[in-house]
């Protein structure tokens, strides 16, 4: 955590000031660098009875062996409020992440980037506070628009709001619903939905998300 710092005790009027306010330290326009990704992550959250526990895996690149599992379990404090998703899962996402042994050149986070009404989903949010490559690979839309998208893997559809493209619509597998991706922080358009595709093996969800999605599910993984 190097770049950012703020309370997560806020109000949902308060939390969207915040947004609106950090916004500006985003950065969209420096790409992922393949050349030098060794290891990527997955950030992923579930919540049962009051209670979150987050799961960030680090996974080797190109070949998505996992190395690492971290998780966390505190209170859910923040009610679930559709693009404040980083304030209900920022704080324990964090605690995970202190955990860590390997920093990932990546993260992956199951929920948006940019592609979000304030352009301030989970993945730019936590990508301040991590000052590191972010990615938001989302299973449903928040906001934006998209045309058709080819039956393929790869293809995709750009998705536009308020006449700014925010975001691709990919398609990850073959006949397969696709994922929406965006750059959360320090990563581009292109390169998020260049990350997400070649982490996308034989699943709908690249690898670093399902990872994280069946270790936060676990709570016998626990560590703390």
């Amino acid at each position: 955590m190097k770049n950012l710092s703020h309370s997560w005790n806020l109000t949902p009027k308060d939390a969207i000031a915040l947004q609106r306010e950090l916004v500006e330290q985003v950065d969209t326009q420096t790409p992922i660098n393949f050349e030098t990704l060794q290891l990527v992550a997955g950030v992923d959250v579930s919540v049962k009875n009051d209670v979150s526990q987050s799961a960030i895996v680090v996974l080797s690149f190109p070949d998505l062996q996992i190395i690492e599992a971290a998780t966390a379990t505190m209170p859910t404090t923040f009610p679930y409020i559709p693009g404040l998703l980083g304030f209900r899962e920022g704080a324990v996402i964090l605690e995970a992440y202190k955990k860590l042994q390997h920093q990932a050149d990546a993260y992956i986070f199951d929920g948006q980037g940019i592609a979000h009404p304030r352009r301030f989903g989970i993945a730019a949010h936590i990508g301040l506070w991590l000052d590191a490559p972010t990615v938001g690979c989302g299973k449903t839309r928040l906001c934006g628009q998209y045309g058709e998208v080819g039956a393929e893997k790869g293809s995709y559809s750009v998705l536009m709001h308020r006449g700014e493209e925010i975001g691709a619509v990919l398609r990850t597998r073959t006949n397969v619903k696709p994922v929406y991706t965006s750059p959360g922080h320090r990563a581009t358009l292109d390169t998020a939905r260049e990350l997400v595709l070649r982490c996308a093996t034989r699943y709908r969800l690249p690898e670093p998300i399902r990872a994280a999605h069946n270790t936060a599910g676990k709570r016998d993984l626990a560590t703390d």
